[in-house]
């Protein structure tokens, strides 16, 4: 079997099963990350990753590979399908239940400084706007460039460069504020 995913991908347009199961092993485990992240939920980035991978089957032909690569093209696809759930997440349980499920890691002391400040991370990371997330995600959890970042947020490497700077800023403002010793002991 091929390895270039942009034949691969021509041949998924022709119905080339085989070809979309090369792709979905290449995508699936990189993009089920950025929607876990992007979503801050595994069954809903599950859920929006199979929604992704659908409209790829049914979209195929209309991937063009003059206009980038077919990982950039499948994130878009992905981030949209993100966004779009995101738009219709509705709370079915108060945040405060959440601190009471229990992890079905074992608890040694340092995996509890490390699942602390994941916590932490994702907190501050679900505080931000989606395409802040999004673009973090992307650039710093797996290596996207700038230009594929644009491409997927549909606007310039200059707009994404900002985005990223003010994600930064407002992530390290987040864990800041966030860590126990800069908290006001009266508040």
């Amino acid at each position: 079997m091929v390895d270039d995913p942009a034949i691969l991908m021509s041949r998924v347009a022709t119905g080339d099963r085989r070809a979309f199961e090369a792709l979905v092993s290449r995508l699936y485990g990189p993009c089920l990350r950025i929607a876990t992240r992007v979503l801050n939920d595994r069954s809903e980035a599950e859920d929006a990753l199979q929604g992704a991978l659908t409209k790829m089957w049914t979209e195929a032909a209309r991937f063009d590979p003059a206009r980038g690569s077919v990982d950039g093209w499948f994130r878009r696809i992905l981030v949209n399908q993100c966004l779009d759930r995101r738009r219709r997440f509705k709370v079915v349980a108060p945040i405060e239940a959440a601190a009471t499920v229990p992890s079905d890691l074992p608890d040694p002391f340092e995996a509890s400084v490390a699942n602390a400040r994941a916590r932490r991370v994702d907190a501050a990371m679900a505080s931000l706007n989606p395409r802040q997330r999004t673009a973090i995600t992307l650039f710093h959890g797996e290596g996207a460039s700038m230009a594929e970042i644009a491409v997927i947020l549909e606007t310039t490497p200059k707009a994404v460069e900002g985005l990223l700077a003010r994600s930064r800023i407002e992530l390290a403002r987040l864990l800041d504020s966030d860590r126990p010793e800069t908290r006001n002991p009266h508040d």
